[in-house]
This record gives structure tokens, sequence and C-alpha cells, in this order.
């Protein structure tokens, strides 16, 4: 899942999924993310997006979570959350077991919260990795 915010960067980033593939001297990692992203069923929740560009991607007018429960419980593959306006959704709804967080090495602060007033989240560590640049990877799932 997927939630169209604005034009802009995030745009920019998307396009980017669909065509680092043809672009000279990729990472291995950047090619693997832009084949998953290709491969992917891809949903876009927005009321302002007339069509979209990605392949395998819809337009959904609203986040129903009782449609995304179902759509969860029939998949054989994890599905996954971009934004934090849909990730806070998805979060009050229950909807979310599995935590992946990043912490850098730069803090900027203001943006939008994933994380919704009113919920509280009991989690359990299952897996973290720390990098010499200094990022932390932490993997929580719900209790």
């Amino acid at each position: 899942m997927q939630r169209s915010e604005a034009a802009g960067p995030l745009a920019d980033c998307r396009a980017r999924r669909e065509t680092a593939h043809t672009e000279p001297e990729q990472p291995p990692h950047i090619l693997q993310y832009a084949r998953d992203w290709q491969a992917a069923e891809k949903i876009v929740y927005s009321t302002t997006l007339e069509s979209v560009s990605s392949t395998k991607t819809r337009i959904e007018r609203a986040f129903d979570p009782d449609a995304v429960r179902k759509l969860k419980a029939e998949a054989d593959h994890d599905l996954t959350v971009d934004g934090p306006n849909l990730a806070a959704q998805a979060i009050a709804a229950g909807l979310v077991d599995e935590y992946h967080l990043f912490i850098t090495t730069s803090v900027v602060g203001g943006g939008r919260r994933f994380f919704p007033d009113g919920v509280r989240l009991d989690l359990k560590l299952v897996e973290k990795r720390a990098f010499d640049s200094g990022l932390i990877y932490a993997r929580y799932q719900t209790r």
C-alpha cells in the first residue's frame, strides 16, 4: 500500500523506482529495490490523483481498514505501508504487526508523524543491525 501525499520529491522517488534499472552503475541494492517495486501490486490512496504512471498500480479514494484487513488475510506475502498519514491510519486500525525502523546520523526537526495520538504499542525487538556509517536498523513485532 502506498499513500500519495503530494507531488515533488516523493513523485521523483517513485519515478526513480521505475527507471533505476536503466541507469548505469547502480548499486545492487538499488537494482533489487527497483525490481521488487516493479513486481509489486500497489495501491495509491489519493483523493486528487487522476491516474497513476506505475505499472501494477491502482487508485483508491479512501483508506478502508476492513478492505485492507481482508487484503492482508488473503495475501501470500507481506504488505508494506509508505507515507506517514497512511501509516498512522493503519497503525490506529491495528493492521501493522511489524515495524522496520532506521535511525540515521542526521536529525531534522518537524515533518509528519506516523505514530498517531492515542495509540500505545507494545513491541518486541526481533532484529537489530548497526552499520559503520552510524545507521541503526531495528525490526520490531507487535506483542
